[in-house]
């Protein structure tokens, strides 16, 4: 049996899933879910995440781990979290930069929030027994100052997908058609308070939003700062981000439940605004370009072009990729949930 067949089954005998279920599904389904048994990361996998592209995006984010820590007070212990560590690198690199602060690597608990087993087995081979392992940020210890990063998560967050027709809105749903092969269809849905032309879509991500309740309520009664970076959106719109990756290339969302990783673009407006709703302070959405060149990116690709002139040419592609608007500077964006009050390194002089 595939899951393709046991998703067909249940459709048949249950009725269609929404996209957030069929999402949840092919990613995190324990015998088949793309997360629980094949994750593909790097050149040689599926997709390339910033930390895989060059070291600099993890040294920058470690720098602006000791520099956060500094300004909160230098708090000693604090833990020091990654959700959705991917195979490691991003916190490798992170820690090799944050060498420059022994007393910030004294100080520090590292913590991974990962649920898919081949990961784990991948960040202990990167990482050793330096770090721990949670399956949720709550059973991350608390009674402690909080510095987390998060690259690339929400996009996996499941998200629901409406449609607005003729005769209202009507969620989209997967199903199956006559031939018997998984197809996209519609149920009415009652009346979503958004004024939108016939044929938008309007997609919600309640798990994204939930995310960034729960980090806010951790943040207020403990202090810190949780950097979020990934593709997506800056101001609220419409329009359909569901896409399916498989050996770098794009296919589609039904071809192959869990042989492909699902994402839809993060909704940085809605997640801040549960943060904020929650009494935790926002900074202003950056695109990650911005972000990287006002931590100082380009001094740093300077440094590493000047100790290794034979890789020159590399690292300034390295550079491209990560900072290019028609690359990943433009698409992928940066924002902090933090204590109120705090001004997080990289967003100073923002309004």
């Amino acid at each position: 049996m595939t899951l393709r067949d046991r998703l067909t089954a249940q459709i048949r005998a249950s009725g269609p899933l929404t996209v957030a279920q069929y999402m949840t599904a092919c990613l995190h389904d324990p015998d088949f879910g793309y997360y629980a048994t094949r994750p593909a990361l790097g050149a040689g996998g599926d997709f390339i995440t910033a930390p895989l592209v060059s070291q600099m995006f993890g040294e920058l984010i470690g720098l602006w781990a000791v520099e956060s820590w500094i300004r909160l007070g230098s708090p000693t212990p604090f833990r020091l979290v990654e959700i959705g560590p991917g195979d490691g690198t991003l916190m490798s690199d992170l820690l090799r930069a944050a060498r420059l602060s022994p007393e910030f690597t004294d100080a520090a608990e590292v913590w991974l929030v990962e649920v898919s087993t081949p990961l784990r087995d991948r960040q202990r081979q990167t990482l050793g027994d330096r770090v721990s392992w949670a399956a949720s940020l709550a059973e991350v210890p608390g009674d402690a100052p909080i510095l987390l990063v998060a690259n690339e998560l929400l996009d996996c967050l499941p998200a629901r997908q409406f449609v607005r027709t003729e005769r209202g809105w009507a969620e989209r749903m997967v199903g199956v058609d006559d031939a018997g092969e998984l197809a996209f269809g519609l149920a009415h849905t009652p009346p979503l308070p958004r004024e939108a032309p016939v044929g938008a879509i309007l997609e919600q991500a309640p798990a994204q939003a939930a995310l960034g309740a729960e980090l806010a309520a951790r943040i207020t009664v403990d202090g810190g700062a949780a950097l979020l970076i990934d593709y997506g959106r800056a101001t609220p719109g419409f329009g359909d981000t569901l896409q399916a990756l498989r050996k770098h290339q794009k296919e589609s969302p039904l071809a192959a439940p869990g042989e492909a990783d699902l994402t839809v673009h993060a909704d940085f407006p809605a997640v801040l605004a549960a943060a904020h709703a929650q009494g935790a302070g926002t900074a202003q959405i950056l695109t990650q370009g911005e972000f990287l060149v006002r931590l100082g990116v380009g001094s740093r690709a300077e440094a590493l072009a000047a100790a290794r002139p034979d890789r020159a040419q590399e690292i300034e592609r390295q550079l491209e990729r990560l900072v290019s608007p028609d690359q990943m500077g433009e698409l992928f964006k940066v924002a902090c949930i933090h204590t109120p009050g705090f001004v997080p390194p990289g967003f100073e002089d923002l309004t």
